[in-house]
């Protein structure tokens, strides 16, 4: 009864807190779509979008029009050509005003510098074979370079796959004249095309395969990270309210008021305890429920639920022990309200962002890494991963849960010291 009557009382103060709940709920809800929505659309830029290349073919010949239908079919780009007359600088406002991001000039002596090329390359292999083969002087290979113009604001990841597919075109091409040189000068014919095509296709495929726990070779999208990891926040953002209700509780007398009574603090402890690990699981409903119903009505990818739900219910509970845990923990060596909530949420956006919640783990320094395994925010982060991303059940996530079940009884361990020593149990 004891207990039962301090839950009403704790949920009728709760109630009371309208600026609390605004921010326990709404503003992981307004985070959750806007950032969802932003890394949706990178995503789809990276890997569904074509980015748009403009292409100034000054070259006549047969080469250049064979690297252009190959930067075609990467399947990357969408290949926008301009008129051969412009100049440098008239095609760097072109890709401008088209709001381009790559840009590619082919010199006027593209293909004579590559058959010039697969000559030479060609005379070399027939001399080494102990054929007699003709070799022919380059001509000046800065004169005749593919100039490709890219926008500032590509990132340093994404321009070097960009340079690693152009690359490959332009290899592709100048394979393909070498074949043809090589049995030209053996055969004295044309290569013929289905020869061609044998040669130049006739390449190991490569099968790409998600890591996942469950084998389920569904591929995540950003939902299945950005909803836990802002459930995650939300959770630990019950400090505002929670640990500025320690706080008043100190201020106005609670705790001595309670020595005075057939009771004890403890009561009150797990009263609060009780009470918040509810509302970090409300959190988690409505959350997730979001991701689930609301996303597709805004074009968003849905989030998917794992399919084990008694180990989604575990991590979530123990994920919001450990956030309350640190609320009371705050609100116990707080001295007032505005050093509970200043500190409170500081250090939540720092441990989340150490944690990997805003920042993924394997993008940080090593320095990092280390400092990483004390947020409790990067263990949650990592139980959640399991479930979401890579489709594990609960054995497989144990490994993140128990570290967390650790750092939430030092937590406890913590807080009970700090009563202990301002005689307040």
């Amino acid at each position: 009864m004891k207990l039962w009557a301090t839950i009403k009382k704790d949920a009728r103060i709760l109630i009371r807190d309208k600026v609390g709940i605004t921010l326990m709920f709404g503003m992981p809800i307004i985070l959750v779509i806007v950032v969802t929505g932003i890394q949706n659309n990178t995503f789809a830029l990276l890997s569904k979008n074509k980015v748009p290349l403009l292409i100034c073919n000054r070259d006549t010949g047969q080469s250049s029009r064979q690297f252009i239908q190959a930067v075609d079919k990467i399947g990357m780009f969408n290949v926008v050509p301009v008129p051969n007359n412009q100049d440098e600088k008239q095609f760097r406002a072109e890709i401008r005003a088209k709001d381009a991001l790559l840009g590619i000039i082919i010199p006027a002596g593209f293909s004579t510098q590559v058959v010039t090329k697969a000559k030479n390359v060609a005379g070399k292999a027939l001399n080494s074979f102990g054929l007699e083969g003709d070799t022919v002087k380059q001509g000046p290979a800065i004169d005749e370079a593919v100039n490709l113009y890219y926008n500032p604001i590509i990132q340093p990841s994404f321009k070097l796959s960009i340079e690693g597919a152009l690359s490959s075109a332009l290899q592709m091409v100048e394979s393909r004249q070498v074949l043809k040189t090589l049995y030209f000068s053996i055969n004295e014919k044309p290569l013929p095309d289905s020869a061609e095509n044998e040669m130049l296709n006739n390449r190991l495929s490569i099968n790409e395969v998600p890591l996942s726990l469950d084998g389920n070779t569904k591929e995540p999208n950003a939902s299945q990270h950005n909803v836990p990891a802002w459930t995650i926040f939300a959770m630990f953002f019950v400090v505002l309210s929670l640990g500025g209700s320690v706080v008043r509780e100190k201020l106005n007398g609670s705790f001595t008021r309670l020595k005075t009574l057939p009771t004890n603090y403890y009561i009150a402890l797990l009263s609060k305890q009780l009470t918040y690990l509810v509302v970090t699981l409300v959190q988690a409903a409505v959350i997730f429920a979001i991701g689930v119903w609301v996303f597709p009505l805004l074009g968003l990818p849905v989030l998917n639920i794992p399919s084990d739900l008694t180990a989604l219910l575990v991590v979530t509970l123990v994920c919001g022990w450990c956030a309350v845990s640190y609320a009371i923990c705050v609100g116990t060596f707080a001295q007032t309200q505005e050093q509970a909530n200043g500190f409170g949420a500081v250090s939540i956006v720092i441990l989340s962002v150490i944690g990997g919640l805003m920042v993924p783990a394997f993008a940080m320094p090593d320095s990092f890494k280390t400092v990483m395994k004390i947020s409790p925010l990067h263990w949650c982060m990592q139980a959640y991963s399991g479930l979401f991303v890579e489709g594990g059940k609960l054995k497989d996530v144990l490994i993140n849960i128990i570290p967390l079940l650790v750092i939430t009884a030092v937590i406890q361990l913590i807080t009970f010291v700090g009563l202990k020593r301002k005689n307040l149990i």
